[in-house]
């Protein structure tokens, strides 16, 4: 059985930034698997441009960023796997996978890096009643049938959900002809970068209806209309409030699940916030060696902080394969998210081994006005930033410096919050 020092399941922007920053830290033997015939993972279907902002410092369409770190990794001559599809992943680090050259295959690691992004959440997981016509995708499928595969998927739409992607189709769709007669959305604020609501819907008058569902669906072979229903605060549909759409699509944009499957087999310790493995502040999962980073962690707004998550994985897998980690007594804290801070990545910080700095991300649980974060080290605030508007699609952070903690010797817990300004 060939054995790698790292193989990267995933060749998105997560695993090749990993990949590119793990070689750099001197680590040449690595192995990138990517189930699709290209590597670029999503980003190659998402031809509008807001990309490479914070990266590069220029606005980029999904495709030219995707395309700077395939070059890069080119460049660089790491080896990488199309077509090979991640079957299964041992806790000793064996991974079995296939492809249409090798077939059956059998590798092992020194460390593994989990880059595998998120998928959808399905119709299946929203109890809409109706029919099962023909019409109804999910935002991102329509998005690779327009985007890749050259295919108009309707004229009159619906949308459920105001996700990114559902806001960034409104657009898409629009350009192409169709009429997009409403996104609606389950909750009370709209789950997307305000930036997108304002480009994609406001500037097009696709209006967003919030605390709004689908009741019904019409049509038995294709989708011929839609209910939705205002929601009280249950999120139950309210008798009298239902409006009818006649359309022939329906675009579900309803949030994404990171793509866990493999991370579970291995026995890694799971959040039940982000949907992804808890993980240190070197990006370690529980199992030593296993490392996670990009939407297979928690979803990310920016694929630019994709990246820059990704490179310290990639960073730090490298220093366990050259055995470059500190051997100093580890000092382990706890991050605690309350208060309006739905969960911490990471999930815990070695403030004995930790790096000048380490960046803290979450996302709050509401729409929040006038609020400040908090930072507590034990009982003690050190730390405070007020926000005008904080907001569930905008993910946040905030830096911690390993100076910080030089007063704190015995410290085992640091709380994160909102708190009125």
């Amino acid at each position: 059985m060939k054995q790698y020092d790292i193989v990267i399941i995933g060749g998105g922007p997560a695993g090749l930034a990993a990949a590119i920053s793990a070689k750099n830290a001197g680590v040449s033997d690595i192995m990138i698997l990517e189930r699709d015939e290209s590597l670029g993972g999503i980003l190659n279907q998402c031809i509008h441009n807001g990309f490479g902002l914070h990266t590069f410092k220029e606005e980029l369409t999904g495709p030219e960023y995707a395309a700077r770190f395939i070059a890069k990794a080119q460049e660089m001559e790491i080896p990488y796997k199309l077509g090979a599809m991640v079957l299964s992943v041992s806790p000793e680090k064996v991974i079995t996978y296939m492809n249409k050259q090798e077939g059956l295959v059998q590798i092992s690691a020194k460390a593994i890096i989990l880059a595998m992004g998120c998928r959808e959440r399905p119709r299946g997981a929203l109890n809409i009643p109706g029919f099962r016509p023909a019409g109804i995708y999910s935002a991102g499928t329509a998005q690779r049938l327009m985007n890749i595969e050259g295919y108009s998927v309707g004229k009159e739409v619906v949308i459920l959900g105001s996700g990114d992607i559902g806001l960034i189709m409104a657009r898409r769709m629009t350009l192409e002809g169709a009429n997009v007669k409403v996104v609606a959305e389950l909750m009370p604020y709209s789950g997307g970068l305000k930036r997108n609501i304002v480009q994609c819907l406001n500037d097009f008058n696709i209006p967003l209806k919030l605390s709004h569902t689908v009741v019904g669906i019409d049509g038995e072979k294709r989708i011929t209309g839609v209910t939705i229903a205002e929601v009280d605060a249950n999120r139950q549909p309210i008798p009298g409030t239902e409006i009818h759409y006649d359309c022939d699509t329906l675009l579900l944009s309803c949030g994404l699940i990171p793509e866990n499957e493999l991370t579970r087999e291995i026995g890694v310790e799971m959040n039940r916030v982000t949907s992804g493995p808890n993980v240190d502040d070197k990006l370690q999962t529980g199992v030593e060696g296993v490392f996670a980073c990009g939407n297979v962690l928690h979803v990310h707004d920016l694929v630019d902080h994709v990246s820059s998550e990704a490179a310290l994985a990639g960073e730090n897998a490298a220093a366990y394969v050259l055995a470059k980690a500190e051997t100093e007594s580890a000092h382990k804290v706890t991050l605690k998210a309350e208060n309006g801070v739905r969960y911490t990545v990471p999930q815990t910080i070695d403030v004995a081994n930790m790096r000048d700095s380490v960046t803290v991300r979450f996302r709050v649980a509401d729409i929040y006005h006038n609020r400040s974060i908090a930072v507590y080290y034990g009982d003690k605030k050190v730390m405070s930033r007020k926000k005008r508007v904080l907001a569930p699609g905008e993910m946040e952070q905030v830096l911690l410096k390993k100076d910080s903690f030089k007063d704190y010797p015995d410290i085992t817990e640091i709380t994160i919050r909102t708190e009125e300004a």
